[in-house]
């Protein structure tokens, strides 16, 4: 919109699927950045179609009683944990309706209760993994712009400004996960704003890359360093001094990216020092963690989705499982000991690879893992080789399973489907393909991240009987 659009004394009603603010003015629907339910604003848009528009709020002229204090210093800024001056409580309802929303009227799914999401145990520290990246340039706010700035004052270490690939907000403290992790970004930004170059994504020049920060729930953290240049004169003296510093750090790593790009999907991760992995253990089990592993980022709560994973599969030790986007077989090892045997699918062949050692660590021998395309893997010929499966197990990527997935799975005709997402939209588009032949008897929404409009969703399907899909 060429001339801002302010409106005043606009009622925000609700919460959109994406965590945006919900507003209504005459015949329009308005989606908002920041606000919260019940709060009465004045309202800035910047896009205007035909029946809704999109906009910002710029001052609540009356606060919500759903609203608290944000208790971190970036909120507003750094573009994580949006939800931060809503209440909790506020939060799991407005989950639950996303899920209850995304069941009935794109599912097409009536009569079946959602069960009441399950809060987080933790709303602070509950994650076990950052990642961090070094600027040049850092964000500066208003009030710095018409400041003298020197090279170092405008070095950054922390997250990337939304939709800013070149701008990075410097971190002092973030709630998301446990100590030292804040001491460990500080200790490398003390080291470092004075003698080393921080990357510039314009120009592709400077030496500090990237961070990663991986930890276990009993305390010990793995620290991998990304460089742009392979110098063992600058990159050793900074590993060793984190090393002296943080006994927690069991596994220090480094990585040589000189691609333009941020992505170490396809770069080697050498080991410095100490482990090449971490281990966390869920109930008597040991799951090998390495620096490129997928574990759900809230490893408490995950033990409680996967204890209703366990629950919803109910398993007596003769069934045949398929465990589809098994990642590296944290369920599918979760559940083998309940199974006569379990099949896991993954996409990454490295995860495939951790997903047979955390087997074999933990003296596991019914399970077996494939990796590739989902819907290039499992087929009829797939199903004909290990058996026709008794409880398919899924926890699909956000954008959901691939039709030709989907219909493999209707053939197969197992008697159970525990369908995990991270979506309720996409995960209930798919269950309206199933619904011919499963009838949807569990929902139970589950929330892994406090303070944002994320939550997860579990799905129990039965299979109906013959005679009533003949």
């Amino acid at each position: 919109m060429k001339t801002p659009v302010i409106l005043k004394d606009i009622l925000i009603s609700d919460i959109a699927d994406e965590g945006k603010s919900v507003a209504r003015h005459e015949d329009m629907v308005i989606f908002l950045t920041g606000g919260v339910p019940g709060d009465i604003a004045d309202v800035q848009l910047f896009k205007k179609k035909k029946n809704y528009a999109e906009g910002k709020v710029i001052r609540v002229v009356k606060p919500s009683d759903k609203r608290t204090a944000p208790f971190c210093e970036h909120f507003g800024t750094c573009g994580g944990c949006k939800w931060q001056d809503m209440k909790y409580s506020e939060q799991l309802l407005f989950k639950q309706k996303q899920v209850e929303n995304a069941i009935t009227r794109i599912g097409k799914i009536q009569g079946v209760p959602v069960q009441p999401i399950i809060g987080s145990m933790e709303e602070r520290y509950y994650r076990n993994k950052l990642e961090y990246s070094f600027s040049s340039k850092r964000w500066l706010f208003d009030f710095e712009v018409n400041d003298e700035h020197t090279p170092d004052t405008l070095k950054a270490l922390g997250y990337h400004i939304p939709g800013r690939f070149d701008k990075v907000l410097d971190i002092r403290n973030c709630y998301l996960q446990p100590d030292p992790s804040n001491q460990i970004r500080l200790a490398v930004k003390d080291f470092t704003s004075a003698y080393y170059t921080y990357f510039d994504p314009r120009q592709h020049t400077g030496y500090m890359r990237n961070m990663f920060i991986r930890n276990t729930l009993d305390g010990q953290f793995m620290v991998i360093v990304v460089f742009a240049e392979d110098d063992s004169s600058t990159r050793e003296p900074l590993l060793e001094h984190l090393l002296g510093k943080f006994p927690e750090i069991v596994s220090m790593m480094y990585v040589i990216n000189r691609k333009k790009n941020d992505s170490i999907a396809d770069q080697e991760v050498l080991l410095y020092r100490g482990e090449d992995h971490l281990v966390e253990t869920m109930e008597d089990l040991k799951f090998r963690i390495g620096p490129k592993s997928f574990y759900q980022t809230n490893p408490a709560q995950a033990y409680t989705l996967y204890k209703i994973t366990r629950e919803l599969a109910c398993l007596t030790g003769t069934e045949t499982v398929y465990d589809l986007y098994t990642g590296t077989g944290t369920i599918a090892n979760f559940v083998a000991r309940n199974a006569k045997k379990v099949v896991g699918v993954e996409y990454v062949e490295e995860a495939i690879v951790d997903a047979r050692i955390n087997s074999e660590m933990n003296g596991i021998h019914n399970t077996v893992f494939y990796s590739g395309d989902m819907k290039d893997v499992v087929n009829d010929a797939f199903v004909e080789k290990n058996g026709r499966p008794d409880v398919i197990i899924t926890d699909p990527p956000r954008a959901g399973m691939h039709e030709d997935v989907i219909r493999v799975m209707l053939k197969a005709e197992p008697q159970k489907i525990v369908y995990v997402s991270c979506n309720p939209s996409t995960q209930a588009r798919d269950l309206s393909l199933m619904t011919e032949a499963y009838n949807v008897t569990r929902i139970q929404p589950v929330d892994m991240f406090p303070h944002t409009a994320h939550v997860e969703n579990v799905v129990l399907l039965e299979r109906k009987s013959n005679e009533a899909t003949a």
